[in-house]
């Protein structure tokens, strides 16, 4: 965790999460969640946990408040009124790579005194990426050339059988190709964020020359917001994540049944009256509770799941699994207000561990 040090002291509470305040102003809460909806339609194998993506969040003069994980993030921070700029990021991406997406988002809120204000991280694509498709008839014209994706001082090498997707910042680069100890630059193009774009390297023949071609498959450039893998299948089979909503959003969707929700197993053992949950020695089966992050801990801030009699139990009640502490799961049932004191999900009928 990468608390900065005047908040390590305050690592026992949330409510302990306070900064340096103008005793002439009331201080206000600013709280985060992640959507997860734009990296479900990506369809990206390559996306990391979402517990594992970096935050920052800074005021208005650049001091930074907090820097390190998403699940390691406090549930909230006590604020001065004024704007702050939350930021999240999967990678940190500074030179071109293959495969190296880079998903995230950053919003500048307004925190006005004493009110509680809540940002919501829908997070996309920000780089961008090139993936080529090169032909044989390439291979006969240059058998000793090579292919470079260029951006700034990087070059990437891309060999003849190259099938993944070369990743470079939003801005211009160049396919070059180095033959008889010569560069030549074949094309140069500047690349928007969220942009793949597919190129075709070929050799046509006119009048009796070879002559190199660059062609675009413009059906390659993924652009399209709505694009959504996921669609086909929204149940959760095969291992595929369903269309679901976070932990942080199911008051939005109160009373609604048969919802997909996810979040990360965060305790158990509801049925105290304390504010925080158990997290430890677990010993109640028929249910769990889930956070939008796995460092949350307060009761008021969970969703407690019912775990009925049958597969949902018996793989997921934390008498049996104490090690799914901190796993994400998404688990499909009817959204009810009241529950153990907090929100709920009962008839839990499916699960999907990740």
């Amino acid at each position: 965790m990468a608390l900065l040090p005047f908040l390590l002291a305050g690592a026992i509470a949330c409510d302990d999460f306070g900064l340096a305040t103008d005793p002439n102003k009331e201080q206000g809460e600013l709280r985060w969640i992640m959507d997860r909806g734009g990296l479900t339609k990506a369809g990206d194998p390559e996306i990391p946990d979402t517990n594992d993506f970096l935050l920052t969040i800074a005021d208005a003069r650049g001091t930074v408040l907090y820097d390190g994980t998403y699940g390691d993030s406090p549930e909230y921070l006590r604020v001065d009124p004024g704007s702050y700029t939350v930021s999240v990021k999967s990678i940190a991406f500074t030179t071109p790579a293959f495969d190296r997406p880079q998903y995230g988002d950053e919003q500048v809120v307004l925190i006005p005194s004493g009110e509680k204000v809540s940002v919501t991280l829908r997070c996309i694509l920000m780089n961008a990426g090139i993936r080529l498709h090169i032909s044989p008839n390439f291979l006969s014209a240059f058998p000793d050339g090579v292919l470079f994706l260029k951006q700034d001082d990087t070059r990437l090498k891309y060999l003849y059988k190259e099938k993944r997707i070369a990743y470079f910042k939003a801005d211009n680069a160049s396919i070059i190709l180095y033959n008889e100890g010569k560069d030549q630059t074949l094309l140069t193009r500047r690349l928007e964020p969220r942009e793949i774009l597919s190129l075709g390297i070929n050799v046509a023949n006119t009048e009796g020359q070879g002559k190199l071609q660059v062609m675009m498959d413009t059906s390659k450039v993924w652009t399209n917001d709505n694009y959504n893998i996921g669609e086909e299948d929204s149940s959760g089979e095969d291992g595929r994540e369903p269309d679901a909503i976070a932990v942080g959003e199911v008051s939005q969707h109160m009373d609604q049944k048969g919802v997909w929700v996810y979040g990360y197993i965060v305790g158990g053992d509801l049925t105290s009256n304390g504010k925080e949950i158990k997290t430890s020695g677990i010993t109640k089966a028929t249910h769990l509770a889930l956070a939008d992050r796995s460092s949350i801990t307060a009761k008021a801030s969970c969703l407690a799941v019912e775990l009925p009699k049958g597969k949902v139990r018996d793989a997921l009640n934390l008498v049996d699994h104490p090690e799914l502490i901190g796993t994400r799961v998404y688990v499909k049932g009817d959204i009810v207000a009241g529950y153990f004191s907090t929100r709920g999900l009962k008839n839990t009928s499916d699960y999907l561990l990740k």
